[in-house]
């Protein structure tokens, strides 16, 4: 399988190669194809933000510049983009933070159950850039940049037949997590069995009674069925974890400092408005969840959760004293927040 795998990387490398040197799929041979790839279907916020990047780019530098935008896995998986992207098949795409760990460990922090204690904290420290620097600017020698970031809403538990209104609801139970040793910790403490496999897998796992539940953001119960199964969706808000834009190396830097300039604020524009969509995207999510699938929706109190998870904390910043100096500022935005309240 993992043979195949490269051999579909490779064969991806060498079509999407062979474009940029002849220049397939655009009427002007001189202007430079930027293609960006992601998996979210085409209705995404993330698509949507995309593609306003796509118009706001050819606006500005359409002479010389045309974005081709690619959702639904069209390029491959997330693993499969990111290795394009690295060797500069491609020029950019979206892949989750768990991946991204794998090239910087820094990136483990947004792991970190209750690491944010709003969502304002979270979109702030996101846009600050003397913070995420400390995160996207590790990754040069693997090939690859971060540029900008994409909400991907909070992360909560649901299941199939056990509502979650405290702590001691999940022991015992098989919850799906991502392959992250934090989030497999993160349930040890919380009482649960952690049960990492591939997304794509989980829905016939929650279906077969493999897995008595998962943790995801509200978009996981339509887009992706789950909300067919598991018929209770608890927020207990334990992540937020964005998805990472990410360019490749050779390419960003190989732009003029104009044209740097301009992709800057078509970054900033596409988290704009993807973040806009998501908003909206969650509202939807939820009605059609409660009235077509009949979920139901639980609000527990946060605090008993976030005082369990505590103690990972302590073992990840030791493991890691890297990320210290990022998790220390994320508590100024923490305490701000807090104090308005």
């Amino acid at each position: 399988m993992k043979k195949m795998k490269k051999i579909v990387v490779a064969a991806l490398t060498a079509v999407i190669a062979f474009g940029v040197l002849t220049g397939c799929g655009s009427d002007d041979s001189e202007k430079r194809i930027v293609r960006i790839g992601h998996v979210q279907a085409s209705d995404h916020p993330t698509n949507i933000g995309l593609l306003k990047f796509e118009e706001f780019i050819e606006e500005r530098l359409g002479d010389k510049y045309e974005i081709e935008v690619y959702p639904s896995e069209l390029l491959g998986s997330q693993v499969d983009m990111v290795q394009l992207t690295q060797t500069g098949a491609i020029d950019f795409c979206v892949a989750s933070n768990a991946i991204l760990e794998t090239f910087s460990k820094n990136y483990e922090i947004f792991n970190l159950p209750y690491l944010f204690t709003s969502v304002d904290a979270y979109h702030d420290v996101m846009n600050d850039t003397s913070i995420t620097d400390q995160l996207f600017k590790t990754t040069e020698k693997a090939g690859f940049e971060a540029v900008t970031w994409f909400d991907a809403g909070t992360r909560n538990f649901y299941t199939v037949n056990t509502p979650i209104n405290s702590p001691a609801d999940l022991k015992g139970l098989k919850i799906r997590v991502q392959q992250s040793p934090t989030n497999v910790e993160m349930m040890r403490l919380l009482g649960g069995s952690a049960t990492p496999m591939s997304f794509g897998d989980v829905y016939t796992a929650l279906q077969s009674n493999i897995i008595d539940g998962a943790e995801n953001n509200e978009l996981a119960l339509t887009s992706n069925g789950h909300g067919e199964v598991c018929k209770y969706y608890s927020y207990d808000m334990h992540q937020m974890v964005p998805d990472i834009l990410i360019g490749n190396y050779d390419f960003l830097n190989s732009l003029s400092e104009e044209e740097r300039e301009i992709f800057e604020e078509g970054f900033k524009l596409t988290t704009e408005v993807a973040n806009g969509e998501w908003e909206k995207a969650v509202e939807e999510a939820k009605d059609k969840a409660e009235n077509e699938q009949g979920v139901t929706f639980i609000y527990p109190e946060v605090e008993p959760f976030a005082e369990i998870c505590a103690p990972l904390h302590e073992t990840v910043l030791n493991n890691n004293p890297d990320i210290q100096p990022i998790y220390d500022a994320i508590q100024v935005y923490n305490a701000k927040y807090a104090d308005e309240e």
